[in-house]
C-alpha cells in the first residue's frame, strides 16, 4: 500500500469508520507516484529542522539514527569518554549527557533534573542533552518509594540532592584533571559555561579535559554550591524546556512512532462491562479482512492482529464475541451513590479519634451544626496519547518501547507475562502525551496486554498494542467515585467544636503492590487532605468505609486530595458563614501550627485583593491546600449569571520550596487549574450495567481553551529543598470557584461535576 494513504487511513480513516471512502482511496491509490525514498509522516516537520541535527531528546532511536545524531550504543554522546556516575557524561566534543530517571509526561522534569546536574557542573546549557535511564532499580531508583517510578510530585524533590551532587562530582573531577595537567592548586581554576580556567591564561573545555577527568578519584563528598551562586537554579528563562524542540518539530519519539522490521498492529476486544468473562468468539468474520493475521484469545481478552491500525480495528469490528455480563449487571453509579450515602454515616474504621482536653483548657461547646453529604463520580485521565506498547519477543528476550512510568512494576510483570528472567527483558523508556496517573499502576496493565500478544502470536514479529480513546477510558484504574458525610458543630464564639467525618470510597491500593501503604485498615489515599488536614482540629472523629467493585481503581492527579480538599475548603467557608466571620480570618485562626499555609493564604489574598468590591454577580472564593509537601492557596473571581458560570481569574501562590525551574513551576500550576476546571464543570465516568457511559471527548468533555481564565501565579521565595509541582495545583481550584459561586448568589455545591447541579459553564 502507498505509505501517505497508509498513513493517513491510520491516523484519519479509523477515527471516521468511513468504509466506503477508504474503499475509494484503494481504487486510485495505484495512480499516485511513488513518495520519495525516506519520507514519512514526521519529515514534513523535520525537514526544515536544525540543518540536518538529529536530537533525540528523552526519545528511543534505531541505532541508525543515534549514530548519525552522534550518539553512542544507549544514546549517549559518541566520545563520552567521561562518566564519573550513572547520571552524568561529558564526550570529547563538549556535550553532557543528562540521564534521566524520571518519565517525562509534559510535566517537565527531564529540564529540571538536567538543570540540577549542570548547574553544579557548570556546564553550558547550551551543549546539555539529555536520554532516559534503562530500568535498572539499582541505579535508577525513586528514593521516595524504593523502586524505579515516578508519581506523587516527586521526581524533583527525592533527586535533588542526588542529581546536584552527581553535577558536582563531574566538575570535581574536572578541575583536579586541570590541576594535574597545569601543575596548579585545584582551589585556583574556575569553572563556567563548560570551560576551566586559570589566572595564568590556561583554559580547556570539558571535552578536552575529558579523558583527563576519566582518570581521577571521585571525590567522597563534593562540595554542592550555596543558593547565591546558582546559575540556573531558581533563575528565570535561564533553562528553556529541553523537550520542547523536538515535540514542536515532530522529532519526538512516541510509542506510535517506533519502527521495527515487520512491526504488526494489534487492538483487543475488551470485556464490555466490568467483571465480564469471555464464554466464546467466533474470527471467521475478522480473518476475511484484508490485513488481519492473526484473531487470538488473551488473558485481557480477544487480540485482533494486522499489519495495520486500520486493519486490525476493521478486523475488531467484525469479530463476534460472546461475553457473560452478569457480574456487573447490577452496577449503576446512582444506586451505588445510594448504598455510599448509607455508609458514611455509619461506624468504619477510624482514621482519626478526637484527642483529649488539653489540661486546663475548657472544650468548646457545640451550639450550631453544620451538616453535608458530598458525591464525587468516578473520573478518567483521559490523557491525549491513548495507552500504547511495543513488544517484541526475539532471540530468547523481550524487549518493549512505552512510556514506562513504573519501569519497576513494567519490567517485572512484562518478563513473568513472556515467561522469562528479568535480565532477559529491556525497557525503553518513551515519553508520553500525558498520564496523570493512568500509567503509573502496580498492574501494567498495557505493557503486559501488549506481552501476552507477543506471546499469543509466538514472537513471530514485533507488534504494537493500540488503545483506542473508547479501550482507554472503558478500562477503569479510575478514581474512584467517592461520598464524604460531614457534621460540624461550632461554639457561640464561632469556633469549631465537634466534627466527625465518614469517607466512603474504593481503596485505590488494596490488593496491588502498593497495599503495604495500608496502615491499621486505612489506605492513606482514601483520607489524605482530611487527616491529617491543613488546621488544626483535634476534634476529629473520622471513619472510613472501603467497599470493594469490579471496576479497578487508580490514583488520579493529586489522587485524595481531588476530593478531600474540597470538602474541607468549602465547609470552612459554610463554617466561615455559619460563625458570621470572614472566610480568610476564619482559616487563619486555625491554622497557628500550619505557618507556612497561612503565609500562602495571606500572600494569594493579597494579590487578589481580598474583600474588594467586585460587581454585581461576581465574587471571590479562596482556598488553600497542601499536598505532596507544596502549599497551594488560590482565589477565584467567578461571574454567575443565568444560573451559568465563568470563571474569569485565578490568583495562585505555590509554596515548593526552592523554584528549581520557575517557568516549570508556573506552566504546572496553570495546567493543573486547567485540568482541575474541566473535571469541575464536565467530568464524570456513569456506570448503567456495569457498563461506562462516557467514553469519549463527545461524553467526556475537557476543557477548551477559550474555557481557561486567566491565571496569575506566585512563587514564594524560599531555599528550602524543592518538593512537588504537578499535582498540588489541582486540589484547590474545585472548593475556590465553589466558595465563589456561593458568594455571588448562587447554590452549595456537594455533587460533582457542577453540571450535576445544573449550572454550568458560561
Amino acid at each position: 500500500m502507498h505509505p501517505l494513504m497508509q498513513t493517513f487511513r491510520e491516523q484519519h480513516l479509523s477515527e471516521r469508520e468511513d468504509a466506503a471512502f477508504a474503499s475509494l482511496v484503494l481504487e486510485r491509490e495505484a495512480a499516485l507516484p511513488p513518495l520519495p525514498a525516506g519520507v514519512t509522516r514526521r519529515n514534513v516537520l523535520t525537514a526544515g529542522a536544525a540543518g540536518g541535527l538529529v536530537v533525540a531528546i528523552g526519545g528511543w532511536m534505531p541505532q541508525p539514527a543515534r549514530a548519525a545524531a552522534g550518539q553512542g550504543p544507549e544514546g549517549g554522546a559518541a566520545r563520552a569518554v567521561f562518566e564519573p556516575n550513572q547520571f552524568v557524561s561529558v564526550g570529547t566534543d563538549n556535550l553532557v549527557t543528562i540521564v534521566n530517571k524520571h518519565h517525562e509526561m509534559g510535566q517537565g522534569n527531564t529540564t529540571g533534573l538536567a538543570s540540577l546536574a549542570a548547574d553544579e557542573l557548570d556546564a553550558d546549557w547550551s551543549l546539555v542533552r539529555t536520554e532516559y535511564a534503562g530500568s535498572n532499580v539499582k541505579l535508577y531508583a525513586n528514593l521516595a518509594f524504593g523502586m524505579q517510578g515516578t508519581g506523587g510530585s516527586s521526581a524533583i524533590a527525592n533527586s535533588y540532592l542526588q542529581y546536584r551532587t552527581a553535577g558536582a562530582t563531574a566538575r570535581a573531577m574536572l578541575v583536579s584533571a586541570a590541576a594535574e595537567a597545569w601543575g596548579v592548586p585545584a582551589s585556583e581554576i574556575r569553572t563556567s559555561n563548560s570551560t576551566l580556567t586559570h589566572a595564568s591564561g590556561k583554559k580547556a573545555t570539558y571535552g578536552e579535559m575529558a579523558a583527563a577527568a576519566a582518570r581521577q578519584k571521585p571525590p567522597e563528598k563534593p562540595v554542592l554550591k550555596t543558593p547565591d551562586q546558582f546559575t540556573l537554579m531558581g533563575r528565570e528563562h535561564a533553562t528553556p524546556r529541553v523537550d520542547s524542540p523536538s515535540k514542536c518539530n515532530g522529532t519526538a519519539t512516541y510509542t506510535g512512532d517506533v519502527k521495527l522490521p515487520g512491526l504488526l498492529t494489534a487492538v483487543i476486544a475488551f470485556p464490555p462491562s466490568f467483571g465480564a468473562k469471555m464464554v466464546s468468539f467466533d474470527a471467521s468474520a475478522a480473518k476475511k479482512v484484508r490485513g488481519v493475521t492473526d484473531v487470538v484469545a488473551v488473558p485481557e481478552g480477544v487480540a485482533v492482529v494486522a499489519k495495520g491500525t486500520w486493519a486490525a480495528q476493521q478486523g475488531r469490528r467484525a469479530l463476534k464475541v460472546t461475553w457473560d455480563e452478569s457480574v456487573g449487571a447490577r452496577l449503576d453509579s446512582e444506586a451505588l451513590l445510594v448504598t455510599y450515602r448509607e455508609l458514611a454515616t455509619q461506624p468504619g474504621t477510624p482514621f482519626a479519634k478526637p484527642a483529649a482536653a488539653e489540661a486546663g483548657k475548657p472544650s468548646p461547646v457545640a451550639t450550631k451544626t453544620i451538616d453535608a453529604v458530598y458525591e464525587f463520580p468516578f473520573l478518567a485521565h483521559a490523557p491525549m496519547e491513548p495507552q500504547s506498547c511495543v513488544a517484541w519477543l526475539h532471540d530468547g528476550m523481550l524487549e518493549t518501547w512505552a512510556g514506562h512510568q513504573f519501569p519497576t512494576f513494567d519490567h517485572q510483570l512484562a518478563a513473568k507475562a513472556a515467561g522469562l528472567p528479568l535480565e532477559k527483558v529491556k525497557l525503553h523508556s518513551l515519553i508520553s502525551g500525558g498520564s496523570f496517573g493512568r500509567r503509573a499502576n502496580a498492574f501494567s496493565d498495557f505493557t503486559v496486554a501488549a506481552v501476552n500478544v507477543a506471546v499469543a502470536i509466538k514472537g513471530r514479529a514485533p507488534v504494537r498494542l493500540q488503545y483506542t480513546r473508547e479501550d482507554d477510558m472503558g478500562a477503569g484504574l479510575y478514581r474512584p467515585m467517592m461520598v464524604h458525610s460531614v457534621q460540624v458543630g461550632i461554639d457561640d464564639a464561632g469556633r469549631v467544636a465537634s466534627w466527625k467525618h465518614g469517607v466512603v470510597g474504593q481503596s485505590i491500593v488494596a490488593g496491588t503492590a502498593m497495599a503495604m501503604m495500608i496502615k491499621d485498615g486505612i489506605d492513606p489515599t482514601s483520607v489524605e487532605g482530611v487527616f491529617p488536614a491543613s488546621y488544626d482540629l483535634p476534634m476529629m472523629d473520622g471513619q472510613l468505609h472501603s467497599p470493594t467493585l469490579p471496576v479497578r481503581p487508580l490514583w488520579w492527579r493529586s489522587v485524595g486530595n481531588t476530593h478531600t480538599a474540597y470538602v474541607m475548603e468549602t465547609m470552612m467557608d459554610r463554617l466561615a458563614h455559619a460563625a458570621g466571620q470572614d472566610p480568610l480570618a476564619f482559616r487563619l485562626a486555625l491554622m497557628d501550627r500550619n505557618p507556612r499555609g497561612a503565609n500562602a493564604l495571606k500572600l494569594v489574598a493579597e494579590k487578589a485583593g481580598w474583600g474588594k468590591a467586585m460587581p454585581a454577580g461576581s465574587a471571590q472564593g479562596i482556598a488553600v491546600h497542601e499536598c505532596f509537601g507544596t502549599t497551594v492557596a488560590q482565589v477565584a473571581e467567578v461571574t454567575l449569571k443565568d444560573g451559568k458560570v465563568r470563571v474569569d481569574r485565578v490568583f495562585c501562590v505555590v509554596d515548593c520550596g526552592i523554584a528549581v525551574n520557575p517557568d516549570v513551576i508556573r506552566a504546572q500550576m496553570e495546567g493543573c487549574i486547567g485540568f482541575a476546571l474541566g473535571a469541575l464543570y464536565y467530568s464524570e465516568i456513569e456506570l448503567q450495567a456495569g457498563r461506562p457511559v462516557q467514553q469519549n471527548f463527545g461524553q467526556y468533555k475537557a476543557l477548551r481553551i477559550y474555557e481557561m481564565p486567566a491565571v496569575e501565579v506566585f512563587i514564594v521565595p524560599s531555599t528550602a529543598a524543592p518538593t512537588g509541582v504537578g499535582e498540588p495545583g489541582v486540589p484547590p481550584l474545585g472548593p475556590a470557584v465553589a466558595n465563589a459561586i456561593v458568594r455571588a448568589g448562587g447554590p452549595a455545591i456537594t455533587r460533582l461535576p457542577f453540571a450535576r447541579a445544573g449550572v454550568v459553564q458560561a
